[in-house]
């Protein structure tokens, strides 16, 4: 049966594998449809932060292995493990703003979009993830590749204390010099942080006046032209402006008879204080050489952030499927979207795209290694498969994994977040610098010498 309170002293809802309800919970824990079959001994739902804690502590009474989710956006589920207990953190969803010093307080549950929202509210603003619905923990330990990045650096750049409770049930703070090493872990470890953190203080950021947007949609056998203009043209753009590639299947259709036509499009938004400010951070992609080519441009259009999550609700629907992958390269993005645009034409799902942001954090990041998060290459592509029929996994996976087998000699690594850990055993270690995987095995045995948390998702490549 499942438990409340009670003898395990939790609060919040514990449901054990066979009890009543434990399907639909499980089913719930993650946000993508594709559901790995592992299956939690234990479910925890956590109410509170003290709940992390009696969780904990049941779970070395009874010899459970831990796993953690705040959203269940990891496209590849790492909540879901065999056996073990899965602590659920995403009913932990307050957070305390402090205007005067630019700083909050947030909990591991809240939702990037909705602390944007009120965040402007007061004038202030947070690199939070593109996707609306993406919540703030898992983000945040696997680096944090959000809105303004170029300008605010990676999300875990701006995280200046955590809590945390430790494998032995300890709560402890966490900054540069109290617990620095694990400080240092939950700035980017990603799903194999060997903690659990119930709250994290940013820095927060003067709130952008005005957004605006450029784009250019290409037909995708220009891709290679396009990347070449776009990339050498990103050096003349200020910080503040966010430059990408999407290669999709045209929507809404080109026309009736090319319904499902490619496409290449380079979208770049600045945050700015006005829109005279905006326009002229966008000018240097006025004047495009390849102008008679595009099959629609839009010049220095005023947008917002609302507008901005409503079209990335658009690129990943819910109730689909998905799998997903990263590379971070040294070659540039032409080599590497030719590459992917040819794969994206055999893709099994017209609803699959590729993303490549130029630039994606800020160069100030690389130097920063106060964060196990670092940028592995001056490229960075990630293709998704998206589909919705059950039946067509294996050929949506498939396609997925041989697009990137064409890349992966053009790579330098992965990012944690959404690298695809479960296609060889090297993945979690290639996320990270050879000194980085190196100093996450010594914390992890200084921390978790017991190995109660599941590490990544890969047991022969666990630190």
């Amino acid at each position: 049966m499942s438990e409340h309170g009670g003898s395990s002293g939790i609060e919040g809802a514990l449901v054990h594998r066979g009890d009543p309800g434990y399907e639909a919970l499980w089913a719930g824990e993650l946000w993508n449809d594709l559901r790995p079959q592992r299956y939690p001994d234990v479910i925890v739902r956590a109410a509170g932060e003290r709940d992390v804690a009696q969780a904990l502590r049941l779970a070395r009474s009874r010899g459970l292995r831990v796993a953690v989710r705040a959203g269940g956006h990891n496209w590849w589920g790492s909540p879901l493990r065999d056996g073990g207990m899965l602590l659920d953190l995403a009913g932990l969803r307050r957070w305390e703003i402090d205007a005067d010093s630019a700083t909050a307080t947030v909990q591991p549950g809240a939702i990037g979009s909705e602390f944007a929202a009120e965040l402007a509210r007061h004038g202030l603003a947070f690199p939070a993830g593109h996707c609306p619905s993406v919540a703030l923990g898992g983000y945040l330990l696997s680096g944090g590749l959000g809105w303004n990045s170029g300008l605010w650096g990676a999300g875990c750049a701006s995280v200046q204390e955590i809590t945390a409770v430790t494998a032995g049930g300890e709560t402890v703070m966490c900054t540069e010099d109290e617990h620095p090493g694990l400080f240092w872990a939950a700035r980017g470890a990603g799903c194999g942080f060997f903690a659990v953190v119930t709250g994290f203080r940013l820095r927060l950021y003067p709130r952008p006046a005005a957004l605006a947007t450029t784009s250019y949609v290409f037909p995708l056998t220009a891709v290679e032209p396009v990347a070449r203009w776009a990339v050498e043209t990103a050096h003349e753009l200020p910080a503040n402006v966010e430059l990408s590639f999407l290669l999709a299947t045209a929507d809404p259709p080109l026309t009736e008879d090319r319904p499902s036509a490619k496409v290449v499009t380079v979208t770049a938004t600045a945050f700015a204080t006005s829109h005279p400010e905006a326009v002229r951070a966008l000018r240097p992609l006025h004047g495009c050489p390849l102008a008679e080519r595009p099959l629609s441009r839009r010049l220095d259009e005023p947008t917002s952030l609302a507008a901005l999550y409503e079209a990335a609700r658009g690129l990943w629907p819910e109730n689909h499927r998905y799998a997903a992958d990263t590379l971070w390269s040294q070659e540039d993005h032409a080599s590497l979207l030719a590459k992917l645009g040819d794969a994206l034409t055999s893709a099994p799902s017209a609803k699959s795209i590729v993303l490549a942001p130029v630039s994606p954090v800020s160069q100030e990041d690389g130097l920063l290694r106060n964060m196990a998060f670092s940028p592995l290459g001056d490229s960075y592509v990630v293709p998704y498969a998206i589909w919705d029929d059950p039946a067509r996994d294996d050929v949506n996976i498939a396609w997925l994994r041989e697009a990137m087998h064409t890349l992966q000699p053009l790579g330098t690594g992965h990012y944690i977040a959404e690298a695809d850990l479960t296609a060889d055993r090297s993945r979690a270690r290639r996320s990270f610098t050879a000194p980085d995987w190196e100093r996450l095995q010594s914390l992890r045995a200084e921390y978790d010498p017991q190995r109660l948390f599941f590490s990544y998702l890969d047991g022969s490549a666990e630190p």
